[in-house]
């Protein structure tokens, strides 16, 4: 038997409240009061993960599809979902079990690292402007034009006064990217000490995942109370009405996935989505079917 689909006015009953409404930056909220093992916001528990999961995979999966569809009869509206937070805080896991849940042909996936000789040559926004989602279409930003204005920061690799102008740049350039049909779906993601480097040694214990260990990575542990006001500064400065950061504890795998993927999901609500009609005649089109 088919599996009933799920009806959009269903409400995801383990949840006390819309995510955002939990997840959303307040301004005067402090990175050093994060509980990255929390839940905030769901009822249930971990046993509730799998089967939530996979019904909500589906609502979005539908959303997705719906945005991409109606931008072959030319609606030009996007989505930018992007993932920031410190290695092993899951951002990978977000790709593959929400995002991959989505159509292929309408996701827009880009992983920023250290910048290439062709793109230190430009603005530090160039690459990421190459890198913007099309019409229709979802983008993932596997850390995003925010490494600007925290590695750039942390390791001093500009000076401060350059550094420092960049969050109003940031600003100005998500408020055209919103003004232009782009929703901005941001999310901020913290894991604890101790769950990092539990995470790295299971890394090292594995040779399927020696290739994602980076010896770099306890180099920047040691940084850490730098990257707290680093991250600080980030959600003070570019948390806005049209933009705004959600802060996602990730100690707990299954929760950050439920929680991203109703953040997306909200979004593409948001967008009041629908099939687009047919652009030929469907009586038609099944007459000349039945006669084949």
């Amino acid at each position: 038997m088919a599996k009933a689909a799920f009806d959009a006015s269903d409400t995801p009953t383990l949840w006390t409240h819309e995510p955002h409404s939990h997840l959303e930056f307040q301004p005067g909220d402090e990175v050093g009061d994060i509980k990255a093992n929390a839940t905030p916001g769901f009822k249930g528990s971990k046993s509730d993960a799998p089967d939530l999961q996979d019904e909500r995979n589906e609502r979005f999966a539908e959303l997705q599809e719906m945005l991409y569809a109606r931008s072959r009869s030319g609606d030009t509206r996007k989505i930018l979902l992007v993932l920031q937070g410190m290695d092993t805080a899951g951002k990978g896991g977000i790709v593959k079990h929400v995002v991959g849940a989505g159509n292929p042909q309408g996701i827009r996936y880009a992983s920023f690292g250290k910048p290439t000789d062709e793109e230190q040559a430009h603005h530090y926004l160039w690459r990421i402007r190459n890198a913007l989602p099309p019409a229709g279409h979802l983008g993932v930003f596997d850390r995003s034009h925010y490494e600007d204005v925290l590695i750039v920061r942390v390791r001093d690799l500009v000076p401060p006064e350059v550094w420092g102008e960049r969050y109003d740049e940031i600003n100005a350039f998500e408020k055209e990217l919103v003004d232009d049909g782009t929703t901005i779906v941001k999310v901020a993601m913290f894991v604890s000490l101790d769950e990092q480097k539990e995470r790295l040694a299971k890394r090292l214990k594995r040779p399927d995942k020696y290739w994602k260990y980076n010896p770099g990575d306890i180099d920047e542990r040691e940084l850490w109370p730098k990257y707290q006001q680093a991250y600080q500064a980030v959600l003070d400065k570019t948390s806005t009405e049209y933009a705004p950061w959600h802060v996602i504890p990730c100690d707990r795998k299954w929760y950050s996935r439920l929680a991203v993927t109703e953040l997306l999901i909200e979004a593409l609500e948001g967008l009041d989505l629908s099939w687009p009609p047919a652009d030929f005649d469907i009586k038609a089109e099944k007459k000349r079917l039945d006669s084949v």
